[in-house]
């Protein structure tokens, strides 16, 4: 091909590259200019709430503020394990905490929406970012929420980065202190994602399912699992922006690599399905970094799981013991080996 054509081509990608971004950012400057200017009468516009369920995104249900991580504060019922050691409060008592949970001020609720809002605007704008390997800058993200957001950017980002990692394992890091350029690594490394270079990690939502599988005893109801993700904005009602069909995912995909097992609850009529770990996810992680993963995502520690803690610590123990056996074992076949080799230099 003669030289000019080739200058050209080179030129015109460039070009539908830079495109591309402006765009990219252009459309995440409409969305939060949309969500600026809320309804009076409601504390959410119900077209931005319609318009970011639609696209698959995390969202936070109504009136309940987002944890400081974005992860979840309070997980549902499937998430707040039966494994617990902690008591139940008295009846009168927990009347009275849900009261007291569920008002707060209409200003409350209002800045704390809209900052879930922006942080899905922040969001959409770091997965560009990873899938297009460019620099995630600090001024582009304040462009993109509005520089009355300056003050409440801390926040946003927080809410963000926690369900980039929940969701796909990525962690946000600031490349320097106070450089304003960050940077997307994974926190895990599972091989399922060596295949996967070009899209993004499933990392996050495999530890996920496997940490709300541990909470159940190794047996989470389908129901449950569902309950947990859809915070998340993961249903089995429609495909995911990223993940695409989830049910075929973590019920067949999943299932055929082995990391988890889904089996219909036995004598279940009608029939009732649960999950259970798969043989992989015993060989290439371990109780205690899907408990310390999941701790994590839910703005919890590791100890407030006591039943689960102990057992993780007892496979640490096992592990740990197991390898030490290899090792000596190994030493063990060494030393005849050299010994062998040793008499035969010597004649």
């Amino acid at each position: 091909m003669p030289r000019g054509h080739k200058s050209k081509l080179r030129a015109r990608a460039k070009r539908d590259q830079a495109r591309g971004h402006r765009q990219a950012v252009q459309d995440a400057q409409e969305t939060a200019a949309k969500e600026d200017s809320p309804s009076c009468s409601s504390p959410i516009a119900a077209g931005d709430a319609a318009a970011g369920d639609a696209a698959g995104l995390p969202q936070e249900s109504p009136g309940v503020p987002p944890t400081s991580t974005g992860a979840a504060a309070s997980a549902p019922a499937s998430v707040s394990s039966k494994r617990s050691d902690k008591g139940p409060k008295k009846r009168g008592q927990a009347k009275e905490a849900a009261a007291s949970s569920n008002v707060r001020p209409y200003g409350a609720i209002l800045t704390k929406d809209i900052l879930v809002k922006k942080a899905d605007v922040v969001m959409k704008y770091l997965m560009y970012k990873y899938k297009m390997k460019e620099p995630i800058l600090k001024w582009e993200m304040l462009k993109i929420i509005h520089k009355r957001f300056r003050e409440q950017f801390p926040e946003i980002i927080q809410i963000a980065s926690g369900r980039m990692e929940l969701i796909f394992g990525l962690e946000l890091k600031e490349l320097n202190p106070g450089s304003g350029s960050y940077s997307l690594t994974t926190v895990l490394d599972l091989p399922t994602d060596k295949s996967q270079a070009n899209d993004f990690p499933r990392t996050g939502l495999i530890m996920s399912l496997l940490g709300i599988i541990f909470l159940h005893d190794y047996s989470a109801p389908e129901k449950d699992v569902w309950e947990f993700l859809s915070m998340f904005g993961i249903t089995d009602k429609k495909k995911h922006f990223i993940f695409g069909d989830v049910r075929k995912l973590i019920t067949k995909d999943l299932v055929q690599e082995k990391y988890v097992e889904y089996n219909q609850v036995p004598g279940s009529d009608p029939a009732c399905y649960q999950f259970q770990w798969g043989p992989r996810a015993y060989a290439e992680t371990s109780k205690m970094k899907v408990l310390e993963f999941l701790a994590k995502v839910t703005c919890s520690e590791v100890r407030d799981y006591p039943c689960c803690y102990a057992e993780a610590l007892k496979d640490e123990k096992e592990r740990a013991q197991a390898k030490s056996a290899a090792m000596s074992e190994a030493k063990a076949q060494a030393r005849p080996r050299s010994k062998a080799s040793s008499s035969l230099s010597t004649t």
